[in-house]
């Protein structure tokens, strides 16, 4: 099932010059499924293991298994340890094309939004990013926002959203630049949100932990919506408050829960 040192070496080439040209790091098998899952343009994907790749699919993603087979190319181990900054624990990885900023941005900005958007101030974990990115996808969210210098789209938002940057629209904006609708800022002072309800074209904005919503945010928003939180508690976890806001506009009328 292994490739020859030939077409082995041919991978190689061709992912050190794809990874030149910018494109998005898949890292692990979820991170390739998910992207598959959701159209995207997958360069290349390599493997130390072709047999526990499809082995895998053939558990987790059945209707990709054909698709895994025949695009993923099998490496030595130590070759796709010197691809990748660390070997996920599936021993897969991927190179794929960005989510479409126009699309994107035509998804964000759509008059007739029938789902909240995420909006991140200056968010300074990339971890965090992932993990709301992840839950936006899974909410059926219109997509995530974010203010500030970091990239939603930098490799280690990626692995910890598991691909799912392509289930949604995920974006870096100016706070002037947001998209227009009724914002929702979750601060602490402000109205308990069990006592509101969220329309479907809601902007709901979280700062940081540290410093919560910036000013201009604050400037242009809605209402300020408050968590229900124990006294004396400090803050919870940006990724937990998201999921919170998300489950009260969302509730349990979503749909079930799929690999």
């Amino acid at each position: 099932m292994g490739m020859s040192d030939d077409e082995a070496a041919v991978a190689v080439r061709r992912w050190r010059e794809e990874a030149a040209d910018q494109a998005v790091l898949l890292d692990g098998f979820h991170a390739l499924k998910h992207a598959l899952r959701f159209g995207a343009r997958v360069r290349i994907a390599v493997t130390s293991d072709k047999a526990a790749a499809l082995a895998l699919a053939a558990e987790l993603a059945e209707d990709l298994s054909e698709v895994i087979e025949e695009r993923v190319v099998e490496v030595p181990a130590e070759t796709l340890r010197e691809l990748v900054p660390r070997v996920h624990p599936t021993r897969v990885a991927a190179l794929a094309d960005r989510r479409g900023r126009q699309r994107n941005l035509a998804e964000l900005a759509g008059p007739a939004r029938r789902a909240p958007v995420v909006v991140l101030d200056n968010p300074r974990n990339l971890g965090n990013v992932g993990a709301v990115v992840r839950l936006a996808a899974g909410f059926g969210a219109t997509g995530v926002v974010t203010t500030g210098d970091i990239d939603p789209w930098h490799p280690n938002a990626v692995r910890s959203g598991a691909g799912l940057h392509y289930a949604t629209a995920v974006e870096r904006l100016a706070s002037d630049d947001l998209p227009a609708g009724p914002l929702y800022a979750l601060d602490p002072e402000g109205e308990d949100i069990r006592s509101l309800v969220i329309p479907d074209d809601a902007l709901l904005a979280f700062g940081s932990e540290r410093h919560g919503i910036s000013p201009e945010v604050r400037k242009r928003a809605t209402w300020l919506v408050a968590l229900p939180m124990r006294p004396r508690v400090s803050s919870y976890n940006l990724a937990t408050s998201v999921a919170m806001a998300l489950f009260h506009w969302g509730g349990p009328a979503q749909g079930p829960a799929s690999g």
